[in-house]
């Protein structure tokens, strides 16, 4: 019977998973609205309430069944929503943010189906903000999750963790090409993490563009007990022009996922670096601030630098009010806006509010879990 344990590993909720010891469902989410003012070096001016600077809003689902000894079944259903209207996220679709059921067991958790990506999963690694609103490297912007993908997390063993998957095309034919692979390392060593998280995507055979779609993040931060000082550094080619401005979309984007192979875009390489810290002043409030370039290497000009200072202050274990001061410096072809845990609308429309243009911005929020 001991072995008879890893079938649902292949056949999950099929075999000797009847008998559950227990099992719970939690109904989750959060609201985060926040009042942005920002203004272009163009002239132009934009006050509105927004969604999503620290935790897009949304409603979720998670279950978990125990089935003893360290064997668990799990699953998670979340949808994003615009905290500002009531409205959907993704009207294509009812949880955009994650769809997956997993079992996990004493030397890791496997999951199937609509997943956060190894990289999204590492946002308070990489900066102070979390990876959001003022985050240079959130203003590129980090592939978040995709549909049809097999994931497998290890346990922490001496203070390493191993992430790895692999998101199926879901084309037919295709069975072995577009696929997206990631993998992952995570060392913990008591005040010291250091990382790494990497993403591939496969163009399909005979594309005109046949280079791979590349991510590579390298992490660090330093706990120094008062608060902790994050180093990143990325390099990746995913991002192309759009009608607004000229890094405005990724070339892999998050519904889907799959490389067409058709975008000449996916030759230029960016490197991007951050440091950042944090303070807390009090139990309750904490300070920060941090500093980023994004360095076009193809020598095209779309280069763009900046920073954010930022205070998060707890009214209580579930709410927290947040205040930013923010700037993005676009170099002459650089199209780069600020953007949060979810995209800012309303948001710059024109190209020449956005390109080549420095943003700065203001913002005060609220944020609240339940």
């Amino acid at each position: 019977m001991k072995y008879a344990r890893w079938i649902p590993v292949v056949l999950l909720g099929c075999g000797g998973v009847a008998a559950a010891q227990s099992s719970n469902i939690t109904l989750y989410g959060d609201v985060d609205e926040y009042m942005n003012y920002m203004h272009s070096s163009s002239g132009k001016s934009l006050v509105a309430l927004e969604d999503g600077a620290y935790l897009r809003s949304r409603l979720g689902l998670r279950g978990i069944e125990d089935l003893g000894e360290g064997y668990r079944v799990k699953f998670q259903l979340e949808l994003g929503l615009f905290g500002t209207s009531g409205a959907a996220a993704d009207t294509t679709r009812m949880f955009d943010r994650q769809a997956w059921v997993g079992y996990a067991t004493p030397v890791g958790e496997f999951r199937i189906g609509r997943q956060n990506t190894a990289i999204f999963y590492r946002g308070d690694y990489i900066d102070f903000t979390s990876r959001t609103l003022g985050s240079i490297v959130n203003a590129f912007g980090v592939p978040s999750r995709y549909d049809n993908d097999l994931s497998f997390t290890s346990t922490r063993a001496a203070g390493l963790l191993f992430e790895a998957h692999y998101a199926l095309s879901g084309t037919a034919g295709n069975a072995g090409s577009q696929g997206i692979y990631q993998a992952a390392l995570d060392y913990l060593i008591g005040p010291f993490r250091i990382g790494y998280a990497g993403i591939r995507a496969k163009p399909p055979a005979g594309a005109a563009q046949s280079r791979q779609e590349k991510y590579d993040d390298l992490y660090a931060n330093y706990d120094y007990g008062a608060g902790k000082i994050y180093l990143t550094y990325i390099r990746t080619n995913n991002s192309t022009s759009s009608a607004v401005s000229n890094n405005a979309a990724a070339i892999v984007g998050n519904v889907g996922g799959l490389l067409a192979g058709t975008n000449p875009d996916i030759n230029r390489i960016y490197d991007i670096a951050q440091i950042s810290g944090d303070y807390r002043i009090t139990q309750q409030l904490r300070v920060g601030a941090l500093w980023g370039r994004i360095k076009d290497t193809s020598g095209a000009g779309h280069d763009a630098n900046g920073g954010v200072l930022g205070s998060y202050y707890d009214l209580s274990k579930r709410t927290m009010l947040y205040g930013l001061y923010d700037t993005l410096r676009n170099k002459n072809n650089g199209g780069f806006r600020p953007a949060g845990s979810a995209g800012l609308s309303p948001n710059f429309s024109l190209p020449a509010d956005v390109n080549g243009r420095t943003i700065n911005g203001v913002q005060l929020g609220i944020l609240h879990r339940f």
